[in-house]
């Protein structure tokens, strides 16, 4: 098992922010960074050693681009899975594509949890108009009905209430193979970021706490406000799903937490996480140092927060009426602001975010609020906002900076929905190797 050392080159699938923040740590590190990416200037190539514009469907460009690196890693799940499998034929290549293949499929990655007796929604498979019934009547109304593939950020799923409005929903997805989800009736959002070495080794980062708008991230608050038996039990279930995967790098996994202190798991992130940026200023080792340690085969770093702290994503929406005002937020003098390198703003795209250390982390949440609000106070006229999808959008179909966030919405009153309990598996659970994957992934049951 080789371990990589600084002057070696790391090869990055994706050129987002993901991707930018990756390369700024690596060459902090003595790296050399490789960006493939299909779009010109994208975040990541700003910061590159070299970048490859090239669409991940040109095999020919691709392999060479792998030919120029020690190890390639990615900053999106949406890397096809058998691209990647054919990476890592020879090239080490971490995460696996095995871990892609599941995480890809919504009803291979909802199998997967049950298979290993993970805590989760009741879910039931979409494929067909007899399907819509008997899903159904697995799963109470309300729920929602998302597409197995390619959904981010609320698109591609529709909440649904009865019957009626399911096949109506089913024909707006284009009657695609989809996953009917039940809603968890959650009192808060987690998200637990860990990072496992080659060796197994584990380092986890404190338990985060989240809010979503319009299901893209709005804040993230550490430490998160909640009793030690749950952020123990949330640790519990984040480290037996590395193991189960048998994962390499910083992966993050999201939570939701119900009114009895059930906790849920929504979704697996194989990458470095929105929810996870609060280690970048806030923790001794970032998620993006942390994830370049684990997949070069070094020891991982210290992840303990060195402060409380709050992450606020900054949208496009903000430059609606020019330039935000960077002035009202940087004369606070424990205010770390990152921006992306991105020309272009548009409604909910991703520009930057900031973070606010604090010692007092119950008003912290409100203090950051305010610092938001004053971005947009007397802006100057003019600005490049667009109602349009961005051009620059870093386009591997579609990026880190569409598909972070929860994908439920709290439960209004009366839509309490009852949730099967699943005991956590606190065995070995087998790899889910792509040999078990392939038969799911290839048949559309």
């Amino acid at each position: 098992m080789n371990i990589i050392l600084p002057g070696g080159t790391i090869g990055i699938l994706g050129g987002g922010q993901l991707g930018r923040m990756l390369a700024m740590e690596g060459r902090r590190m003595g790296y050399r960074i490789g960006i493939l990416d299909p779009v010109e200037n994208c975040p990541a190539a700003q910061v590159a050693d070299f970048f490859v514009q090239s669409e991940l469907t040109n095999q020919q460009r691709v392999m060479d681009f792998v030919a120029q690196v020690d190890v390639v890693t990615i900053e999106t799940e949406l890397v096809p899975w058998m691209l990647l499998a054919d990476i890592e034929t020879g090239k080490a290549t971490r995460p696996s594509s095995s871990v892609l293949a599941l995480v890809q499929d919504r009803l291979v990655q909802r199998r997967f949890l049950q298979d290993h007796s993970f805590p989760q929604t009741p879910f039931a498979s979409v494929k067909d108009r007899a399907s819509l019934t008997s899903a159904a009547q697995e799963v109470a109304f309300p729920a929602i009905l998302k597409k197995r593939r390619s959904g981010y950020d609320g698109k591609g799923q529709i909440r649904v209430a009865s019957m009626d409005h399911l096949h109506e929903a089913w024909r707006e997805l284009g009657e695609a193979p989809s996953v009917l989800e039940a809603v968890a009736p959650f009192k808060m959002e987690l998200s637990v970021v860990l990072a496992r070495s080659l060796h197994g080794n584990i380092q986890l980062y404190p338990l985060a706490e989240n809010a979503h708008r319009q299901n893209i991230l709005h804040t993230t608050r550490v430490p998160a406000q909640v009793a030690d038996t749950v952020r123990l039990r949330a640790e519990e279930l984040a480290v037996s799903l590395a193991e189960a995967l048998d994962y390499c790098g910083v992966m993050a996994v999201e939570l939701f937490l119900l009114e009895d202190d059930t906790l849920l798991i929504n979704e697996v992130a194989p990458r470095p996480h929105n929810s996870g940026h609060f280690t970048f200023g806030a923790c001794v080792t970032s998620q993006f140092e942390q994830h370049l340690r684990a997949i070069c085969g070094l020891p991982l770093g210290d992840s303990s927060l060195m402060h409380p702290v709050v992450m606020v994503n900054l949208l496009g929406d903000l430059w609606r009426n020019g330039p935000p005002r960077w002035d009202h937020l940087l004369i606070h003098p424990q205010v770390r602001l990152h921006l992306y390198g991105k020309t272009q703003a548009g409604p909910g795209r991703k520009m930057g975010h900031f973070l606010l250390l604090t010692e007092n982390p119950d008003q912290a949440l409100d203090q950051a609020e305010t610092l938001l609000h004053r971005l947009t106070q007397d802006n100057p006229a003019g600005s490049n906002f667009t109602t349009e999808s961005s051009a620059g959008d870093v386009s591997l179909t579609p990026t880190d900076d569409q598909k972070e966030g929860g994908a439920f919405e709290p439960a209004g009153p009366g839509t309490h929905t009852a949730l099967s309990s699943f005991p956590v598996a606190t065995g070995s659970s087998p790899q889910y190797t792509l040999d078990r994957l392939r038969p799911q992934l290839e048949t559309p049951s």
